[in-house]
């Protein structure tokens, strides 16, 4: 059977799957990510697992891997891992080597949109950014069915442009960056200090009297119980995205921009606001080379395909 293997490597867990020619998974599993990240111990662990899948699968055409950091893709290294403590690891070649099949290294934000782009809510267009709201801001930028990496893989940081001078600091060292007000926990922050200025807000409840229980989904549920302060936390919020993908379209002019993460699950009562305010913000008012918004749809499901389907392509 013809099938490839992706790896979406991320701090908690390594997910990995087999994919199909058409980008369906096969099979599915997941290991935790090695505490410490030891460089040695995780290539050799992630090895192991993945050797496990092809005992049960026979050899795959092709093994693609997304990783956190700065990844210089065409030299298969990862040239800064972020939070991992990585520096020029040879990662394609090592975990290559240890599972006898070359392998193809990505960033792991440039794999989900390419998992988007190919098999999932951005397959209709010829371009797509992609934006996914965690702990940061990721995002992933294709055009023409080829992915835009910036030299030696260093750019499309688009969680990193400012879009509030001298505002929030952000982890990259700078103030007011997309990230600092957009991020899933830039909302959860947000969120939490409505709650603090507004002891009368529903939030509370939701919370149960502790504003360390809020999460993504607080000010949105909030907002449907009627609480005007949830609202104007959702409303505020929303315009800070809108921003920041205001200059990414203006910039870029894609057809579609998908928003992953866990609050893309909020749908429509996310896109259908933040689609009249964009329109508002970019050249043109949105009539001219309209731009979609539109939530991603393979979930947790994107790094892994877009990692396997990336090998594919480029094998």
């Amino acid at each position: 059977m013809s099938y490839h293997i992706g790896i979406d490597f991320g701090g908690t867990f390594v997910k990995f799957g087999a994919v199909d020619e058409s980008g369906n998974i096969l099979k599915k599993d997941k290991i935790p990510t090695p505490a410490g990240c030891d460089y040695g111990t995780t290539v050799s662990a992630i090895a192991e697992a993945v050797r496990g899948m092809i005992a049960d699968m026979g050899m795959p055409e092709s093994v693609g891997i997304g990783c956190p950091g700065v990844i210089d893709g065409e030299h298969g290294m990862v040239v800064t891992g972020g939070n991992l403590g990585w520096e020029n690891k040879p990662l394609a070649q090592d975990l290559g080597e240890l599972l006898g099949i070359p392998v193809t290294l990505c960033n792991d934000a440039n794999a989900a949109a390419y998992g988007e782009y190919a098999c999932g809510a951005g397959k209709e267009y010829r371009s797509i950014v992609l934006i996914t709201l965690g702990t940061g801001v990721g995002s992933g930028i294709i055009f023409g069915g080829k992915l835009f990496t910036g030299e030696l893989g260093a750019g499309a940081e688009l969680g990193h442009e400012v879009i509030r001078m001298d505002g929030e600091p952000c982890a990259c060292g700078r103030r007011g960056c997309f990230e600092a007000y957009a991020s899933a926990s830039a909302l959860v922050r947000q969120t939490k200090n409505a709650m603090v200025a507004h002891p009368e807000s529903k939030m509370w409840e939701l919370c149960r009297g502790n504003a360390d229980n809020a999460d993504g989904r607080t000010a949105f549920d909030g907002m449907r119980r009627g609480d005007e302060t949830a609202k104007a936390v959702v409303e505020r919020y929303l315009n800070y995205l809108a921003e920041g993908i205001a200059n990414i379209v203006n910039v870029f002019r894609p057809q579609a921009v998908l928003i992953g993460g866990g609050i893309s699950a909020e749908g429509e009562a996310l896109t259908l606001p933040l689609q009249k305010m964009v329109d508002t913000k970019i050249l043109g008012r949105g009539r001219y080379a309209p731009v979609v918004i539109r939530a991603a749809s393979l979930g947790n499901d994107a790094g892994l395909v877009g990692a396997a389907m990336l090998a594919k392509e480029i094998k």
